[in-house]
């Protein structure tokens, strides 16, 4: 492998060879302030016009689709990066606005129509989006809303509380709640954010106990072997159920999160500690040369999917977090850039010269292994990684980050994010909102509930109300509690068969409870004859399909009267016979079976003795 310091003159020549051979759509001198600014003003521009939440019917903050929620709370640390290094406030309230829009209920980057879907990465990124502005004294927010430095903390909380001991003996899981895909797997880059956050936090207010999470974290990483112990590659996850199973993987953004935050640990460190991490910060330089190929090895790639064409919508961001992430640990680390700079100078070059498609005829592409080649692919991620490489030649320009005592303006809490803390129901969020419950709500719920009641009372009435009975409903609902009584011996009942002891005819009935048909009558069945006990005044029928037609045998001592009620009922049962029921009734060769538009069903009557 060339080292990075061996390439140094020849990347230099090939940058300029490129600059002055390919560059189409720009006029580019990486030398010149003043160009580096003119085009990051055109980058900038392009890379607006797909965004929609400062236009009429769009939402602060947000993508439209297929972009999702966090390469959002990207895009605003880009234009933080953008106001940093030209000092153009273009888009400062556009920033300003998308940044506070999506804080959600707690100010903490939970936001109710994103919980269900979120991951420790995804609000991770806008953490470090607001870390980025209270770094860089970035224009705060009103004294009414929640302040740049607060908002981090507020993340960094947040997440410390979904430590996971259990799986794998700590880490972050990559989704924050246990029904979203992705829930038993640890990636690096949610451990990556919350390392590079911690480690700025720390760095930023002088709390040592933000650097304790930063070393936790590191440890964790290197224990788990995510972090490579002699190449510093640092791979994509685990398994939180089998530790082992690891996911090989590299992709930028892990290794650049990763050596901004080492950078920082190495600035806020002295003595020994320092030298730890300058060890670790050297190692994970080395790590990235795994993303830079072409003739001399110094324009970036991604490599794990732009070789084969697989790239999907998240991954052609990946390389505007390492341009600025590398960019940024020049601050921290001056002695790297000596080993950064040429790299980010000559991707930059290459990745220019690509920026010749789109329907403005300069969107960036994808690919930058091969300058002055458009490759059909641009949009956000795209054309936000150019933006970055570019702006990254004005890293030594820029002013240095600020902290607490160096001249930081934003105001902090660090308790903030408390009310999300281990929470892993989104649905309570919404709930906290709720003002407390007073003496008027109970008053009104009780109210509601007498209302309510009275209602169904009325409802019960008019159902066992019948304008053609002799009995008011108060009565006749004595009627259908004696129909639900438990059966005794003799009483036919729904599931039971009766049939005679020579087994010549079985008869099967089927009981739809009718209130009218009921009369408060209890029919008792013996073995060989069907006999009718009247328990009141009326008797109840025996009910037959015969041809489709209901049919009605009684048994009574009363004559001529019986006669009458036998017209009367097959009245009635004609009538509810149209309206579903279904009776049934079988002869010597066995049941046979009748149909309602309810469905079909056979309800048997139990065999009994007198």
């Amino acid at each position: 492998m060339l080292g990075w310091g061996t390439t140094k003159g020849a990347g230099f020549a090939f940058s300029l060879l490129v600059s002055a051979r390919l560059t189409q759509a720009y006029v580019f001198d990486p030398d010149s302030d003043d160009s580096i600014k003119t085009v990051a003003s055109s980058l900038a521009q392009d890379l607006m016009s797909l965004y929609d939440g400062d236009k009429p019917g769009g939402t602060p903050g947000l993508l439209p689709p297929p972009y999702f929620w966090w390469e959002a709370g990207a895009l605003m640390g880009a234009l933080v990066d953008y106001w940093l290094y030209t000092g153009d406030t273009t888009w400062v309230n556009v920033t300003q606005e998308g940044l506070l829009f999506q804080t959600g209920p707690n100010d903490d980057y939970m936001p109710l129509n994103q919980t269900m879907t979120e991951g420790n990465d995804d609000q991770g990124f806008w953490g470090l989006s607001v870390m980025s502005a209270a770094e860089y004294n970035f224009p705060n927010p009103p004294s009414d809303k929640p302040q740049w430095l607060a908002l981090a903390q507020a993340v960094f909380n947040t997440q410390a509380s979904r430590w996971d001991p259990d799986g794998c003996g700590g880490g972050l899981r990559w989704q924050i709640f246990t029904w979203n895909s992705g829930y038993e797997y640890k990636n690096s880059i949610s451990q990556a954010c919350f390392f590079n956050l911690a480690a700025r936090l720390a760095r930023y207010t002088g709390n040592q106990s933000y650097a304790d999470w930063a070393e936790r974290t590191w440890d964790w990483m290197e224990k788990t072997d995510l972090i490579a112990p002699d190449t510093y590659y640092v791979y994509d996850g685990i398994q939180a159920s089998n530790c082992s199973e690891m996911t090989p993987y590299q992709w930028t953004y892990n290794a650049g999160a990763f050596l901004v935050g080492a950078s920082a640990m190495y600035n806020y460190t002295t003595g020994k500690s320092r030298e730890v991490w300058r060890t670790r910060l050297d190692g994970l330089l080395n790590g990235t040369m795994v993303f830079f190929r072409g003739p001399n090895r110094d324009i970036m790639s991604e490599v794990a999917c732009e070789p084969v064409d697989l790239c999907d919508t998240d991954q052609q961001s990946f390389k505007a977090y390492l341009s600025r992430w590398m960019a940024a640990t020049i601050k921290w680390a001056p002695w790297t850039s000596e080993r950064i700079l040429p790299v980010l100078r000559s991707t930059s070059i290459a990745a220019l010269s690509t920026c010749k498609g789109g329907p403005n005829g300069r969107m960036c592409g994808l690919k930058w292994t091969d300058p002055g080649k458009f490759d059909g692919s641009w949009g956000v991620g795209q054309q936000m990684a150019v933006m970055e490489v570019v702006l990254s030649n004005l890293i030594h320009s820029s002013v240095d980050p600020f902290t607490d005592d160096t001249g930081g303006t934003s105001i902090g809490d660090p308790a903030a994010g408390g009310e999300d803390m281990i929470k892993t129901n989104p649905f309570t969020a919404s709930l906290d909102l709720l003002p407390p419950i007073t003496s008027s709500d109970r008053i009104g719920a009780g109210i509601l509930t007498t209302i309510i009641m009275i209602c169904l009372i009325c409802g019960c009435v008019f159902v066992l109300s019948d304008e053609k009975s002799e009995q008011n409903w108060f009565p006749r609902s004595f009627g259908l509690v004696s129909l639900l009584r438990p059966r005794g011996h003799g009483d036919v009942a729904i599931g039971e068969q009766s049939s005679g002891k020579s087994g010549k005819a079985a008869t099967t009935i089927h009981r739809t409870f009718v209130g009218r048909m009921s009369r408060r009558t209890s029919r008792r069945m013996s073995n060989s004859r069907q006999e009718y006990v009247e328990m009141n005044s009326y008797p109840t029928p025996m009910i037959s399909a015969v041809q489709g037609t209901p049919q009605i045998t009684a048994t009574s001592s009363n004559g001529p009267r019986l006669h009458q009620e036998r017209r009367d009922l097959q009245t009635d049962v004609s009538s509810y016979w149209d309206r579903g029921s279904q009776i049934e009734h079988s002869g010597a060769a066995g049941p046979s079976q009748a149909s309602s538009r309810y469905g079909s069903s056979r309800i048997k009557a139990g065999s009994s003795r007198d």
